[in-house]
């Protein structure tokens, strides 16, 4: 992984050289004030003064060389429009190419100047977190604070871009005109839906999406995956993405993602049945659904590390493993023992490979479809998680087979003991092991920025073009080796993947502890939820197996809906951080409205608590995964410990606690087992949101 300041050094465009941010100088002064705060020859309030003067000056540089171009592109469009107008009444074809040409060459000056305040973004914000580490105090709340939230904003100008929609909106409908000037005329004003856009307006468009909060479905979802990426990629080594990719590798991938998530689910419903037919306790079934969580906690690290040398071999041991594990949980009831029936549970946990198919897309896959890969994966888990409970309706049977029972508490083992054997036999007969990366590789440097631009638009490439773009900065190299060395401060070191969770660990800032601790919170208000269903409505409202399937059924069909309507429209309205803290207060009134107190407990009422709580932490998820790929460190980007694995053991543990906490609660009677689990839902659901305040400023 190469260091931001010799990336920015690298990939610059020259011409603007003396409007970019002076990243070196501030890395220096974040050195400097460092320095002088060990030997107590500065206080904080002159740390803060001193760098807010000089992010100032550093922002209102990019500011106003940003409007000066903006108003330099404004001309030239409005100067095309007034050829556009003369064009149209003509029908020379060579004219129209040539204003066709012209406007494709405003389009590709804006790509720069998107790129140009990429590169500013991401510099300002890597320098907002040295701050914070080095001193340990809130510098970025602080300056978020003062500056982001005032009327004359310039940092807003920076981070949001304000008046480049315009020139992207012009650029866009006069192609679209031009384009259908010879048949009947379709404005994109229109049908903006079925404009047949140019390449460069697809390429301006995904520059300008990973500049803003505003999204679409796709990009909402392949965010709710996780699958973490550097936030200036080398574009490079797509080339060798290109070479390991296989589709039918992918979809293996996709469809063990599916099945995991059918299997830990299609138990639910009769988990408590399962419990009392082997003489346990209803309330062991927290124990039984949560044996598979602790397994995974294990299993992820494993297969994390595994991943790095294949893929093939982690997925045929996770297949081979959860089939053995779900014939050893249909086994128990014949067998009569709890064991054998937690074994089971538990081998399935050690089967989980959600971290090789996250690895996978994220290493394996092409960057101009790793976005629908990633959407992929989450939607092949909430369709999982849907099918898990729906298909344990379909079990309403007992027959036996050779002394072999097949029932309602046997047949979820069955069938997907079936389902992994299958899948087995697929995965044996068509995954392609991808060749392994070099560990030394050349990377080609192209002499000039704006020729791969062009060449890029030519070919329709909708990548993010201009991140592959190598400015030839040899000019003054020689008096400047010296410095870059320094200033690099042993990037190599510092840029190795981690190699424990505790190395990890001490990379987390503040905010992506909290982001953290909000995923912990919604996957154990969700588990207590889930995993609780059967007990709590076979004791108050007597519903039946088939009942509590239906329910949870509808309950994971709301998944998609609610991501469609949040990707599509939520996220373009508000800010990120504005829908997670809102979410988070959803989930609190849903813990709240939960609670069994004075009034007799309703199915209206159990039914709408468990359904504002279950929505609200799903689009809690969403925002959460999407600000904490944001927020990330870039060293855990890659690498086994990486934020997709710590991310995954939160939930996980979160899971293992709540499941725990059912059974322990089983004991003080199922009559209190509601309100005892859901007081400790209430308590770390109220601690996220004050933590959430105590760094809403850091999530900018």
């Amino acid at each position: 992984m190469v260091a931001f300041g010799k990336k920015l050094r690298e990939n610059q465009i020259q011409e603007w050289q003396g409007y970019y941010i002076n990243y070196k100088l501030l890395k220096k002064m974040v050195k400097i004030h460092a320095r002088q705060i060990e030997v107590e020859r500065q206080d904080h309030h002159h740390i803060l003064k001193d760098f807010s003067r000089l992010l100032d000056k550093q922002i209102e540089k990019i500011v106003l060389f940003l409007l000066e171009q903006q108003g330099l592109l404004a001309r030239r469009l409005f100067t095309l429009g007034e050829w556009h107008d003369v064009l149209l009444q003509q029908t020379e074809g060579l004219s129209i190419s040539e204003l066709q040409e012209a406007y494709r060459e405003v389009g590709r000056d804006l790509l720069r100047l998107l790129y140009f305040v990429e590169m500013n973004a991401v510099g300002l914000r890597k320098i907002l977190k040295k701050i914070d580490k080095r001193f340990g105090y809130k510098f970025t709340d602080y300056y978020v604070k003062t500056r982001a939230n005032h009327p004359y904003s310039e940092l807003r100008q920076v981070f949001k871009h304000v008046g480049i929609g315009a020139v992207v909106g012009a650029v866009s409908r006069n192609l679209a005109d031009l384009k259908e000037h010879h048949g009947d005329f379709v404005s994109i004003y229109d049908q903006p839906a079925f404009s047949d856009q140019d390449p460069v307006i697809d390429s301006i468009k995904a520059a300008v999406n990973r500049l803003s909060n505003s999204t679409d479905f796709l990009h909402y979802l392949s965010k709710h995956a996780l699958i973490m990426r550097e936030e200036l990629p080398d574009p490079s080594e797509d080339d060798d993405v290109e070479q390991r990719y296989h589709s039918m590798s992918l979809l293996l991938n996709l469809a063990n993602t599916s099945l995991y998530m059918v299997n830990t689910y299609i138990v639910v419903p009769t988990a408590d049945d399962y419990s009392l037919s082997l003489g346990a306790a209803a309330t062991v079934c927290g124990v039984v659904i949560g044996s598979m969580a602790v397994a995974q906690m294990f299993s992820s690290v494993y297969f994390s590390a595994w991943s790095n040398r294949s893929y093939l071999r982690p997925l045929l041991f996770s297949s081979f493993v959860l089939l053995v594990g779900n014939i050893l949980y249909a086994l128990a009831y014949d067998l009569n023992s709890l064991s054998v029936l937690l074994i089971g549970r538990l081998f399935c946990g050690l089967g989980s490979a959600r971290a090789v198919n996250r690895r996978y897309i994220s290493d394996c896959v092409p960057l101009k479809l790793r976005m629908q890969a990633s959407a992929g994966f989450v939607t092949a888990s909430a369709l999982g998680m849907a099918c898990g409970p729906a298909l344990a309706c379909l079990f309403q049977t007992h027959f036996k087979v050779y002394m072999i029972t097949f029932n309602e508490e046997t047949l979820p083992g069955w069938v997907m003991a079936l389902a992994w054997l299958i899948y087995l036999l697929w995965l044996w007969l068509s995954f392609r092991e991808p060749p392994h990366e070099p560990k030394n590789k050349t990377v080609f440097h192209e002499p000039n920025a704006a020729v791969l631009v062009n060449d890029a638009v030519e070919y329709g490439s909708t990548q993010q073009l201009l991140l592959n773009s190598r400015v030839n900065s040899q000019e003054g190299c020689e008096d400047e080796v010296q410095e870059c060395d320094d200033d690099e401060e042993h990037s190599h070191e510092k840029h190795k993947p981690v190699n424990s969770i505790l190395s990890a660990y001490r990379l987390l800032t503040p905010s992506v502890k909290v982001q953290l601790l909000i995923y912990f919170m919604l996957k154990y208000a969700m588990e207590i939820l889930l995993a609780e269903s059967s007990v709590v409505t076979a004791h108050y409202f007597i519903w039946s197996t088939n009942s509590v399937a239906i329910f949870l059924a509808c309950l994971g069909l709301t998944v998609l809906p609610v991501n469609i309507v949040v990707g599509n429209y939520i996220s373009n309205i508000f800010e990120e951080r504005q829908v997670l803290l809102a979410s988070e207060i959803m989930v609190c009134i849903g813990i709240l409205l939960s609670f069994h107190i004075f009034i007799p407990y309703s199915v209206p009422q159990y039914v709408c608590s468990a359904l504002v709580t279950f929505v609200s932490a799903e689009v809690l998820e969403g925002v959460n995964l999407s600000l904490l790929s944001r927020v990330m460190p870039s060293r855990l980007s890659r690498g086994t410990y990486n934020g997709g694995l710590l991310s995954t053991e939160a939930g996980t543990l979160a899971r293992v606690i709540a499941d725990g906490t059912i059974t322990l609660s089983g004991y003080l009677g199922e009559n209190r087992l509601l309100n005892v689990t859901l007081v400790p839902s209430l308590f770390i659901c109220i601690s996220s949101i004050a933590a959430t305040f105590f760094t809403y400023n850091s999530l900018y």
